[in-house]
């Protein structure tokens, strides 16, 4: 039962995963938004922090030298790939009893995984090298507006797109039909129909119906999705998705918009997708699976489509 239980909260904690919607394996254009003023900000505070702070930078140092030598497409998979093989662990958002801007690069779902990734890309593209830039990058990514809070958090895919999109760092792929011929009318009130599974939901009505008020303000919307059977190693579909590509799992299940998180690769085979992935198979780790998206997603009926977007970079 507490396995089950604990299945069912994962499915839920984004960023959907779905790095920003609720997930069960479970953001061109420079953009020149700044950090709101009432956007809080993490100082290291101990000697644990400082090693992170320095993790970082040492990672920035790293692949800022090859902003000019890789294009977009080639900049994203590297740093996606540099984290292969680090641990999937769920709710790593979810263990202060406050809301805080939690860095982790030793843990990662689908959603914090594909956050780390994009935060360390964008930093680069703008020859950012310190922990604050990497930070103030992150919190924009992860929170509405920037502006640090649970309520704030894009805990759903479908809040995780429109904000960062809005925000300037991606724009969401919907067309042409084909190969996007199917559409989701979205119902997300998973959040608020089981707030009991929430730590930071059960015991404050307040929050509970700032999550509500957003759920219900999504709910009716139409989205384009590509249907699974669409998901083959075509020529249309190599024209339409690109390698480092945004993709989400688009689900049937109730109340939930998509269950999972990637990145875009090609293969000789096929699309595979760049995951943090919580099965066995996989090691529970971030991995670049064997089996192409295509093969992945007949084995689960209730994923029965892709959405995708792209960085503005």
């Amino acid at each position: 039962m507490k396995r089950l239980y604990s299945a069912v909260v994962f499915l839920i904690m984004l960023v959907a995963c779905n790095a920003k919607a609720p997930n069960p394996e479970n953001h061109p254009k420079q953009t020149t938004t700044s950090v709101p003023q009432k956007t809080k900000k993490l100082q290291p505070k101990s000697v644990k922090s400082n090693a992170l702070n320095a993790q970082v930078e040492r990672l920035l140092a790293e692949f800022l030298p090859l902003k000019d030598k890789l294009t977009n497409e080639e900049l994203i998979l590297k740093v996606a790939r540099h984290f292969i093989g680090i641990p999937y662990v769920a709710h790593t958002l979810d263990r202060n009893p406050n809301e805080q801007l939690v860095v982790n690069l030793k843990e990662m779902d689908c959603t914090t995984y594909l956050e780390n990734v994009i935060a360390i890309v964008f930093c680069v593209k703008n020859s950012q090298s310190t922990y604050q830039d990497f930070t103030n990058m992150l919190q924009k990514i992860r929170y509405q507006g920037g502006i640090l809070a649970y309520e704030n958090r894009l805990h759903y895919y479908q809040w995780w797109v429109t904000d960062n999109e809005k925000m300037g760092f991606l724009t969401e792929i919907s067309a042409p039909n084909p190969p996007f011929t199917a559409t989701q009318r979205l119902k997300i009130n998973y959040m608020s129909e089981n707030f009991m599974a929430y730590d930071m939901l059960k015991n404050n009505p307040e929050r509970i119906a700032k999550v509500k008020k957003k759920e219900d303000a999504t709910n009716g919307k139409i989205v384009n999705y590509i249907p699974k059977s669409e998901i083959k190693n075509t020529q249309l579909l190599r024209q339409i998705i690109h390698d480092g590509d945004i993709i989400a799992l688009v689900t049937n299940k109730r109340n939930l918009d998509t269950t999972h998180l990637g990145i875009a690769v090609w293969h000789k085979d096929g699309l595979h997708l760049l995951n943090a992935s919580s099965l066995q198979k996989n090691k529970k780790a971030v991995v670049e699976p064997t089996e192409t998206l295509y093969d992945y997603l007949k084995t689960r009926p209730y994923n029965i489509g892709i959405r995708v977007a792209r960085l503005k970079l």
